[in-house]
């Protein structure tokens, strides 16, 4: 494999979308309309929170669980682990990536070179010693739910509005969804993590206990959303029909996808999502 392939693989694109939906959401909630008046800033920020910011957490994370990778049948193609590249020179590519991703924001804005500052160091804090978040059950939950579920549409809002005027109520939302998106990812890795030595929330608290609280977090931002339509706060009152007709179909799904979970039946619980997620951007932009 080329050098460029092997930055790519490492960067993980199917992992550059977990980032670009809630930061496109964040914008279209910001502007009310689907495409971003400044366009090219708009292309630049999902730059910087795809590719650039992906490989450089992704490029530290892999550095540090080389251990559970090695045992983990789903990390079995990863650069680090088959050799392809060594340890120097995933170091020198998570350095890059970093710059690049501090110089490119400098194109959006000062405010979105803090955010994206604040989710490179929520990277390093999650997989780098001393702090290794990922290893304390309860934090390794919260630093995803907080890159994903808030500092990404934070991000996306921010190319046009001053980022402490976005709303709380979304950022809460999207924390309760991450949150309960991630932390069945847990028990995907539980037996490779456990192998490691590495305490996740699943390691911790178990398979059983986990899925118990990955569904109390879905519902609980199911009911706040339906809370806030009712209210005709940040989600329009247009969708409250939808959501009322939705919250059992996401319900059962998560329920039945997550109790045994895997890669490919998160990614169908991510498709459940969309639909939701379409219906508030197209009452937003309505």
């Amino acid at each position: 494999m080329t050098a460029a392939t092997l930055v790519v693989a490492v960067s993980r694109p199917w992992f550059w979308p977990v980032s670009w939906v809630p930061a496109h959401l964040g914008t279209v909630l910001a502007e009310g309309q689907w495409l971003p008046a400044d366009l090219p800033r708009a292309l630049v920020a999902l730059l910087v929170l795809g590719p650039l910011v992906w490989g450089a957490v992704l490029a530290q994370n892999d550095l540090h669980d080389l251990a559970s990778d090695r045992a983990n049948p789903r990390k079995s193609t990863a650069p680090l682990v088959t050799g392809a590249v060594n340890e120097a020179t995933l170091r020198s590519w998570y350095r890059r990536s970093a710059l690049a991703c501090l110089v490119a924001a400098i194109l959006v804005g000062p405010l979105f070179v803090l955010g994206v500052a604040g989710m490179l160091l929520l990277g390093w804090a999650y997989s780098a010693p001393p702090l290794r978040l990922k290893t304390r059950p309860g934090w390794d939950v919260t630093v995803n739910a907080l890159v994903v579920g808030v500092v990404s549409p934070a991000a996306g809002w921010s190319i046009t509005r001053d980022p402490w005027h976005f709303p709380w109520q979304l950022g809460l939302i999207g924390l309760l969804f991450a949150a309960a998106l991630y932390v069945s990812t847990t028990v995907t890795d539980l037996p490779a993590d456990e192998g490691a030595g590495d305490r996740t929330f699943a390691v911790r608290f178990g398979a059983r206990t986990t899925y118990r609280t990955g569904l109390t977090l879905w519902a609980g931002a199911l009911a706040l959303s339906l809370a806030c339509a009712a209210a005709d706060v940040v989600v329009p009152r247009t969708t409250l029909t939808g959501q009322l007709l939705t919250i059992p179909v996401l319900l059962t799904a998560y329920a039945i996808l997550t109790r045994r979970p895997t890669i490919p039946r998160l990614a169908v619980l991510s498709l459940f999502f969309a639909i939701p997620t379409a219906g508030f951007a197209l009452a937003t932009t309505g």
